[in-house]
């Protein structure tokens, strides 16, 4: 696997999160080349492979920006097939805040593994990033995101009406939170 030395690689349990690479741009298209996957996701589907490479050099950039992100690829600990991704991005460092984003292949879905995942650079953002606040935008009708986000600790803070643009029309999202001290005060175990 090509990639830089210095990406923040990150073993759980049954994970491995690593950096995407081109080798995972087939699978990169088959989540983000799907209209049913990517219909919460807030950006259209890409269209063809050149736009599955073109999300691989999106992701590698993001560690080079002014407001840089991280973005790994989730892949089973004894299984380099990329199941899906998660990131941190939109970093402002100066409010010591970032967005988490994610998603995943329909046959990895209901396994707890974007849960697990999730837990797991949350702790590393926290702890590297020096982040005080994590945000996340959901649609109001992703239920399976929805009920991550609350098992994980995020706290409702409202809506954003008309706040992203995909598919040809406006979508309303919600905002949520999860807190440096919240996180710290349930040991990493969110009710």
């Amino acid at each position: 696997m090509s990639g830089s030395a210095t990406f923040p690689c990150i073993a759980t349990e049954r994970l491995l999160l690593r950096e995407i690479v081109e080798t995972d741009a087939s699978q990169l298209f088959s989540i983000h080349g799907d209209p049913q996957l990517m219909q919460w996701f807030g950006v259209d589907p890409v269209p063809d492979m050149q736009g599955a490479l073109a999300l691989v050099a999106l992701f590698a950039n993001w560690r080079k920006l002014p407001n840089p992100g991280t973005r790994w690829a989730i892949q089973m600990r004894d299984d380099p097939i990329l199941l899906g991704t998660c990131g941190l991005f939109g970093w402002n460092r100066t409010a010591r805040k970032c967005v988490i984003g994610f998603e995943l292949a329909a046959a990895a879905q209901g396994q707890g593994l974007m849960q697990e995942a999730l837990r797991a650079i949350m702790s590393w953002g926290f702890a590297n990033m020096e982040l005080n606040r994590i945000e996340a935008q959901i649609h109001p009708d992703n239920q399976p995101s929805l009920k991550l986000a609350h098992r994980l600790g995020f706290v409702l803070e409202g809506r954003l009406r008309q706040g992203a643009y995909w598919g040809g029309r406006f979508h309303d999202l919600l905002q949520f939170s999860l807190l440096r001290s919240d996180w710290d005060i349930s040991n990493q175990e969110p009710a």
